[in-house]
């Protein structure tokens, strides 16, 4: 009896630190991480600069632009089997965090989509002195709210390419879809959701009238309660609307959605693309199965499987068409431009 207890202890060993070096081997990726600071006027901005292993000649770079939220620079290692799916295809990646983490000075919630812009341009013109890094082949990539960025970005810098998953269109109208999408898959009644609707115009109302905090608390629902900081955040750029910037394109994009997407609109987002950016320089992928980050719909609607992708599988969080869409734009640029 104590040997078969033993035996049962010493199979359970193995099979934990056996799962335990799978595990690590599985986010060990190929490609070399280093970390950098960027001094600039609004204060130090830190970040991820990633390169192949072994490399000849010049790289060309994807600058990564983060949506919304508290996001570091690996998004919690979320990037990474992106960034090497990049390296093995002659890329550099150069991710920075956000205001206020890891080392980045100031506060990410009291910028405006114009301060993002800046800081983007600073991180090009850093990309710009590396030795490894052609400055003609310079291009980003960006989710969510990075779509209003990178259109404006544009405008600045002559960016060889352009990257977007599930960017938004107007901050308002995505505000309000959101709010719908997710009350419908939660299975709330139309009554709820009419009265959320309701009440969200009533805050859109006090953000156009530019009221203190303090006024909004008033009104402010407790299971919706903004912070202060966010308050201010949404002031700043609540009236944010890519409509206006997408003629900045005078390079390829490609446009990614998410057929699942709760958080943008997908359909709208693709029309008022397709209506605005040139059709030649224009690349729509919409991946059938995805939610708003490229994840397969059975893996976002699980939290166990979509823990146990991330620790033993991380590679396969998204969806295969995901990597896919990036390397065939990728690899149809040509290889240097001016």
């Amino acid at each position: 009896m104590k040997k078969k207890i033993f035996i049962s202890i010493l199979i359970l060993i193995f099979l934990v630190v056996g799962s335990g070096v799978y595990i690590l081997a599985q986010h060990n990726y190929d490609m070399v991480e280093q970390d950098v600071e960027i001094q600039t006027p609004q204060g130090k901005l830190t970040g991820t600069f990633v390169l192949p292993q072994n490399y000849t000649g010049k790289l060309g770079l994807v600058l990564f632009i983060h949506g919304d939220g508290a996001i570091n620079s690996t998004h919690d290692d979320g990037y990474k089997p992106l960034w090497e799916h990049l390296a093995s295809i002659g890329y550099a990646s150069l991710s920075l965090n956000k205001r206020g983490l890891n080392g980045s000075e100031g506060n990410w919630e009291h910028q405006t989509i114009d301060d993002r812009v800046v800081e983007a341009r600073q991180a090009i013109a850093w990309a710009k002195q590396q030795p490894m890094i052609d400055e003609h082949r310079i291009g980003a990539w960006g989710a969510s709210q990075g779509g209003w960025v990178i259109p404006k970005l544009a405008k600045e810098e002559p960016i060889a390419f352009s990257m977007l998953l599930a960017p938004a269109i107007n901050w308002v109208e995505q505000g309000l879809y959101h709010s719908r999408a997710e009350m419908e898959k939660k299975g709330y009644s139309e009554a709820e959701i009419q009265a959320k609707t309701a009440y969200d115009l009533e805050v859109n109302k006090l953000l156009k009238q530019q009221v203190p905090y303090e006024e909004y608390l008033k009104i402010a629902r407790k299971d919706r309660l903004m912070t202060e900081d966010r308050w201010i955040f949404a002031g700043k750029n609540f009236l944010s609307d890519a409509t206006h910037d997408l003629p900045n394109f005078k390079t390829p994009v490609l446009l990614m959605l998410g057929a699942h997407d709760i958080n943008v609109d997908y359909k709208n987002t693709e029309e008022v693309y397709r209506k605005i950016v040139k059709p030649e320089q224009l690349t729509v992928k919409v991946f059938p199965d995805a939610d708003h980050g490229a994840v397969h719909t059975d893996t976002i609607n699980s939290e166990l499987k979509s823990t146990l992708i991330f620790l033993f599988t991380p590679r396969q969080i998204t969806v295969p068409a995901y990597h896919d869409s990036i390397d065939q734009f990728l690899k149809k640029l040509p290889q240097r431009q001016s």
